[in-house]
């Protein structure tokens, strides 16, 4: 890489991190130590080709992906956790608390597998189309209408308080849970 080209890929760094991080986060299920760990290394594969890219944050985004899959791919034995007591839960949630909502949003996530979390993520906060969340994936639409589908009926039986709230979707985005918000 020549010298301008590090100083494109240092302002690029600078200016999309904070963005390229919350993706990160989330696709990571909460976890500011793996999602730095997942950034950083997308990012040194994005730098070893920043002469051939056109578009580097939808090349770099498209790496974030493909790394997490590959990580609940090797991950695959490795299943839910079972605990002897149900997680505390935010019983008596005003629907107006939207900061509360939000937090029972994202540990319901954060108790999705890694695959479930990652299509979600993909489909309602990228707010990316089933063809391009398959072909981002590398499966079928309808894997990823039938995953999309379980993670959802998960994310009902993890957060049951979404509905008392009259919540019908508890999608994130129907939630109201942007990238930006979802802090762990």
């Amino acid at each position: 890489m020549d010298v301008q080209g590090q100083e494109n890929f240092r302002e690029f760094v600078a200016q999309r991190s904070p963005a390229l991080l919350r993706t990160a986060t989330l696709l990571s299920g909460g976890d500011r130590h793996a999602a730095e760990d997942l950034l950083q290394n997308a990012l040194i594969k994005v730098a070893g080709r920043w002469d051939k890219v056109e578009d580097p944050e939808a090349y770099t985004r498209q790496v974030l992906y493909r790394q997490q899959i590959g990580r609940w791919r090797l991950r695959w034995r490795q299943r839910e956790m079972s605990v002897a007591e149900p997680p505390d839960t935010a019983a008596g949630t005003d629907a107006g608390d939207g900061a509360e909502l939000r937090v029972v949003m994202g540990k319901a996530l954060a108790r999705l597998t890694a695959r479930q979390r990652t299509v979600l993520v993909l489909r309602y906060f990228e707010d990316l189309p089933e063809a391009e969340v398959a072909r981002l994936l590398g499966c079928s639409v309808g894997t990823v209408r039938s995953t999309t589908h379980r993670s959802l009926a998960r994310l009902r039986v993890l957060a049951p308080e979404l509905s008392a709230l009259g919540l019908g979707d508890p999608s994130p985005a129907a939630a109201g849970l942007t990238p930006v918000e979802v802090r762990s």
